[in-house]
């Protein structure tokens, strides 16, 4: 029996089958389309205006032929282990708790000596956090953590501190491979045999070299490091090309690689081109050559790429985490330059001048909580880097993490934190050094403030929030172009001269961004804003990766500079005005949006931030 059916049911037949054939047919194509690759390039500390075709000719190559970001920002505050952070999960700082190098972080850290102001930049401490901090002290999954998950190859390479925070869960040496300045020490992250037996298959020592005389800061009659930091990177590149690339491309599998190359950041803080003096400071034939030794690193692995054909389905995406200003140690009004200290010029700010300027004007007792809470008495030429105000250690009123441009405040007590900080802002605003204070939104509006939620510091984080974020001085040398000779107040014990960053000019905060690969445009110039938050964001939405969020301070795909991503996209300025306090100073907030993603240009009192006119 033979069955007709009706012309209707044969068209909707005929529809299907196509459709069904076309779904076929594409999620073929999706299976045997190769999946792209990540190299995520961290040129620390490199300023924008410092990249060009002679001295940094990589760099330079992959501005020119890819995207080139013109409007790009650092997170406030200004610091590696911060804006690692960022890079690392797409999130601003009020939602990892990362808020600078050096942080309270509530509980004594057996690694840092039992302080409860540790330097982050150390795996022994990082491990520590993440016991105290349900396992994972930013609270936020990173890219890396999403593409192991995926089951890419992943790994991070470089820097101490940074490079564990790209997947600091990770402390197994597998999958994700980990390789920093610890690596072969008691407290690196272990190898894998598979590693281990790369390395010594391929000439490589099983210990990171050291940065040797290129670690070397001097003093305030001895100047500093006179060589950029090769051997060790030298050590860094040649782990990465002929080691995990070669073994990225034997696992036929897409990868997510992170390098992060000390230099030029390391070399321009220790460099002794300019001991006391403002000029050369950081633009002296030492950071020179900094620029250039990670600009070879960056030619070495491009190379590699080619010669193992990775280049045509690999994204490298450059960024610095912050750009780099000349350190000024110098203050007409701070009591602690009218005492003597050994190593500090007379009349010169000492390392932690804000502590000591903060017990001063409340009266109360100084101590040192990296050496077991030892008493500091500035009157006999005693320092300490951070410092706990009160009568008693255990139990401070007032908590200073130094960090070099900027400074964090904590009020432990919760009791009278409302009146102490108001109080702290007071001795604050008569001190020339300061320029713009960020006062914990559950302390309340004060007169010369803003709220740290107005610049991304209030978040879901797990960390204890600081009361006030302190933002120094900044200035330039009259180069012609500012960004470029910028100079800060810095809380540290590098020498006048030596170089620094953490402030909120627009010298730290504009750093070096760019990509060049499958998925981006190329020779194209994005002139919308955009931040080391929209890194991960970005890098997610080109791999098909999800990355879950526990925060909602986070960044934005940079569509504009896909290939397939939209012509334009809009942004607006903005200028955020404090209430003015009693003697008029007012912190002003110059920032951009795209949409409600913020970006931070600069912020302070007019006339002692760099790019704040007066």
């Amino acid at each position: 029996m033979q069955i007709v059916l009706p012309k209707i049911y044969k068209t909707f037949l005929l529809l299907a089958t196509i459709t069904l054939v076309t779904v076929l047919i594409v999620s073929g194509f999706a299976k045997i389309r190769p999946q792209h690759n990540v190299i995520i390039f961290i040129t620390d500390g490199l300023r924008p205006s410092k990249v060009n075709a002679q001295e940094t000719p990589n760099l330079n190559e992959i501005r020119q032929q890819g995207v080139n970001f013109v409007n790009s920002h650092s997170l406030f505050p200004t610091f590696t282990t911060a804006n690692a952070s960022a890079i690392a999960t797409g999130h601003y700082l009020g939602d990892t708790g990362d808020f600078s190098n050096t942080i309270h972080v509530g509980f004594p850290v057996n690694s840092a000596s039992n302080s409860p102001v540790p330097f982050l930049e150390n795996d022994a401490v990082l491990g520590e956090l993440n016991q105290h901090f349900d396992g994972n002290y930013l609270n936020e999954e990173s890219l890396l953590d999403a593409a192991r998950q995926a089951g890419f190859s992943t790994a991070a390479v470089g820097k101490i501190g940074p490079v564990l925070i790209q997947d600091v869960t990770q402390r197994t040496g597998k999958p994700t491979i980990i390789i920093d300045d610890a690596t072969g020490s008691q407290t690196g992250i272990p190898l894998s045999s598979e590693i281990a037996e790369l390395f010594t298959k391929n000439g490589i020592a099983l210990t990171s070299p050291t940065r040797g005389d290129n670690g070397k800061p001097g003093n305030s009659t001895v100047s500093g490091t006179k060589v950029a930091n090769i051997v060790q990177q030298q050590y860094f590149a040649d782990v990465t090309t002929k080691v995990l690339l070669p073994l990225f491309k034997q696992r036929q599998k897409p990868f997510v690689l992170i390098y992060w190359s000390r230099d030029p950041d390391g070399t321009q803080h220790n460099q002794g081109d300019s001991l006391n003096t403002l000029i050369p400071g950081i633009n002296g034939p030492t950071s020179l050559a900094s620029r250039q030794n990670v600009d070879r690193n960056l030619g070495q692995i491009r190379a590699v790429l080619k010669q193992l054909n990775l280049e045509p389905s690999t994204n490298i995406f450059v960024t610095a985490d912050h750009g780099f200003s000349t350190i000024s140690k110098q203050s007409k009004t701070s009591y602690s330059t009218t005492l003597n200290y050994s190593d500090v010029p007379k009349g010169f700010l000492p390392p932690g001048f804000l502590g000591i300027d903060i017990a001063h004007g409340l009266e109360l007792p100084l101590f040192d909580p990296d050496k077991q809470n030892a008493a500091v008495d500035p009157t006999q030429g005693q320092l300490s880097k951070n410092g706990l105000i009160g009568k008693e250690p255990n139990k401070p009123d007032v908590l200073v993490a130094a960090n070099g441009g900027s400074d964090l405040i904590y009020l432990p007590n919760t009791a009278n934190r409302k009146a102490l900080v108001k109080q702290v802002v007071d001795i604050l605003l008569k001190e020339d050094y300061v320029s713009g204070l960020f006062v914990d939104d559950a302390l309340g509006s004060i007169p010369g403030t803003l709220p740290l939620s107005a610049i991304g510091l209030h978040g879901k984080s797990h960390l204890p929030s600081p009361a006030i974020a302190v933002n120094f001085r900044t200035f330039d040398t009259g180069c012609g172009n500012p960004t470029a000779c910028g100079v800060e107040v810095a809380d540290s014990s590098l020498q006048q001269g030596q170089g620094m960053h953490g402030s909120f000019s627009r010298a730290d905060t504009y750093n070096h961004m760019a990509v060049k690969g499958p998925d981006f445009k190329k020779a194209f110039v994005d002139r919308v804003p955009v931040s080391n938050a929209d890194v991960a964001i970005t890098l997610a939405e080109i791999l098909n990766l999800k990355i879950p969020h526990q925060g909602k301070l986070i960044g934005r795909v940079l569509h504009e500079s896909l290939l397939k991503g939209a012509r334009k996209v809009s942004f607006k300025s903005h200028t955020l005005t404090s209430q003015p306090a009693t003697n008029g100073l007012k912190t002003i907030l110059k920032y951009q949006t795209v949409g409600s993603t913020r970006y931070f240009d600069v912020a302070g009192f007019p006339g002692r931030t760099l790019g704040l006119a007066k």
